[in-house]
């Protein structure tokens, strides 16, 4: 009992998982205090220090402008500093094979010799 319970703690995909939620949750950090610096450059620039509680003529679409803006921002951080290098590592370190033979062709190959080698009645 207690060599499985070893066994499951000492998995790839355990300490693989553990590790990458550690990393997501410190590249969350970074990300929202980028987020932040978007969004008090975008209130300067709008002339408020809070651009949240942006409304004009009453009506709130601060919290809008806002959602909107650390949306585009969050996605372009995690395309240029996440995916991208990870395609380009992905594409240097494990190319796509050569086109070639695959399982359903040597299959077939397999078959249609087996075919042949039958007596046809």
């Amino acid at each position: 009992m207690l060599s499985g319970f070893r066994k499951f703690l000492l998995q790839g995909n355990l300490i693989t998982t553990a590790v990458a939620f550690i990393m997501a949750t410190t590249f969350a950090a970074v990300v929202a205090a980028f987020v932040k610096i978007i969004l008090d450059l975008a209130g300067k620039a709008g002339g408020t220090s809070a651009f949240s509680g942006y409304a004009p003529g009453g009506v709130h679409v601060g919290l809008f402008i806002t959602a909107v803006i650390t949306f585009v921002v969050v996605a372009a951080v995690v395309y240029f500093a996440v995916v991208v290098p990870y395609t380009h590592a992905k594409e240097r370190f494990f190319p796509d094979p050569e086109p070639g033979q695959t399982e359903l062709d040597v299959l077939n190959e397999i078959r249609d010799l087996l075919a042949q080698q039958r007596p046809n009645p």
